[in-house]
């Protein structure tokens, strides 16, 4: 039987605007309709034509570890993409064609509550994410770049392990002369501390310490080492055994998030051979998310409420006085929410009760550009987003990293990738801004 991956997907079995739901260093990701199978997908392009030969073996070899990890909870891949995208100016093309998933992904849903989501959910997440990771691990792969902005949500919120570029058969599953000697990827922040010694080579233990990290993430509903932006510190600080604070989850009163925590920091474990393995990781994640599965439905219905505020009636919002911080099976639960969506919607960002488009958001930069260059602080943090979304090219990131001042850099990013890249890279620096400087863009916004 021939794999998907060797399916082609021509302009002819695709219709529909193509629309560009999601950026990244890899390309751009695009929504339209499959045609043939009458369903919407996610089309993954990459930085170049299919002149680079580098190019096209890295998409087939993802496309091939996707269709291998072919799984509830792992996005599904329909075909390869070949042709000109209609409505771009783009050369010829190949792509991956990929199931698409409605709710964007983890780090979506945390930025657009603001904070965790309620327990039955976030349970949910936990439990459905190590079930990904155990499928992988049994098929003796790694996927080494496991996060919460590659962990997306169907419309029932439900969890897919995404983005395999950086994903390998692992290590220890291959024979001594088959090693590979490949450069390690992934992100600093969910890296464990053996992975930046440049000889290691990747294992199954690796995804654990991710998936420990991953776990804080969801049920802190915060980014780890907020105040670690430059990646050199990480790569010391990491090493040296710094971890996610856990008091205030150790706090809070939610039966079953105590295992949870246990479990957590057992991931995250500085020896690699302490780290518990995937198939342990699920029997807990299971016991627990098992105890709040009748409350699932209430959890998603509150979630809906506070991101499509008016197509719900005034009837079915939560108690202001419930709370998730607090709660055990049965109780109810509410939860601030600030709309922000990065992927599976149009550009656009929530401010206050306006959703500001890209062209507006490009004014916006453009009209408070004094006061940025004046009083921002993580410039080299927003550089770096910038510049891993492919929105700044080598030359002009080596540029502005050689300023020695802040207002300096600002100014440089203002005046190279900024005017050269038009409203959608304003809106990428407007989007870097309130990831990096909350607290000035609040002061901004007014």
């Amino acid at each position: 039987m021939a794999l998907l991956s060797r399916e082609r997907v021509g302009n002819n079995d695709l219709e529909g605007k193509w629309e560009c739901i999601g950026c990244g260093g890899f390309g751009k990701v695009y929504k339209t309709k499959y045609k043939t199978l009458g369903v919407d997908v996610a089309i993954k392009l990459g930085c170049h034509s299919t002149g680079s030969i580098t190019m096209e073996n890295s998409l087939y070899e993802e496309a091939r570890v996707m269709e291998q990890a072919s799984f509830n909870f792992v996005l599904r891949v329909y075909g390869i993409y070949e042709g000109c995208p209609p409505g771009t100016e783009m050369a010829w093309q190949e792509g991956i064609v990929m199931e698409f998933m409605e709710r964007g992904s983890i780090h979506t849903l945390l930025v657009n509550l603001s904070g965790p989501p309620p327990w039955p959910l976030a349970f949910r997440l936990a439990h459905q994410v190590a079930l990904g990771m155990n499928f992988l691990h049994l098929n003796d792969l790694v996927h080494q770049d496991l996060k919460p902005s590659n962990v997306l949500l169907d419309d029932g919120f439900n969890a897919k392990l995404a983005d395999f570029g950086l994903s390998r058969v692992s290590t220890s599953a291959l024979k001594c002369d088959e090693e590979k000697t490949e450069l390690i990827g992934g992100t600093d922040k969910y890296m464990p501390p053996e992975a930046f010694n440049p000889h290691y080579k990747p294992v199954r233990s690796f995804d654990i310490y991710s998936y420990g990290i991953l776990l804080w993430s969801i049920f802190s509903g915060k980014e780890p080492y907020p105040e670690a932006n430059a990646n050199a510190l990480l790569k010391i600080r990491i090493p040296k055994g710094d971890r996610p604070l856990v008091e205030e989850l150790e706090k809070k009163q939610v039966d079953g998030l105590k295992a949870l925590v246990e479990l957590m920091i057992k991931c995250w474990d500085e020896e690699s051979s302490k780290r518990p393995l995937s198939s342990e990781i699920i029997r807990h994640t299971e016991k627990v998310s098992l105890k709040y599965k009748e409350r699932i439905p209430n959890a998603i219905h509150e979630v809906l409420n506070k991101l499509d505020p008016q197509t719900s009636s005034h009837d079915s919002q939560p108690s202001e006085a419930s709370s998730f911080t607090s709660v055990t099976p049965g109780q109810s639960m509410s939860v601030d929410v600030v709309d922000h969506l990065e992927f599976a919607t149009e550009t656009s960002v929530s401010v206050g009760p306006k959703v500001l488009t890209e062209k507006e958001k490009a004014k916006f930069v453009d009209d408070k550009m004094s006061v940025i260059v004046q009083d921002a602080a993580a410039i080299k943090a927003i550089a770096d987003e910038l510049n891993s979304k492919g929105m700044v090219h080598k030359e002009s990131y080596s540029t502005i990293l050689r300023k020695e001042k802040d207002q300096d850099k600002v100014r440089e990013i203002y005046d190279g990738p900024l005017r050269s890249g038009g409203d959608e890279v304003k809106a990428a620096f407007y989007d870097a801004l309130k990831n990096h400087e909350p607290m000035l863009m609040k002061r901004l916004e007014g």
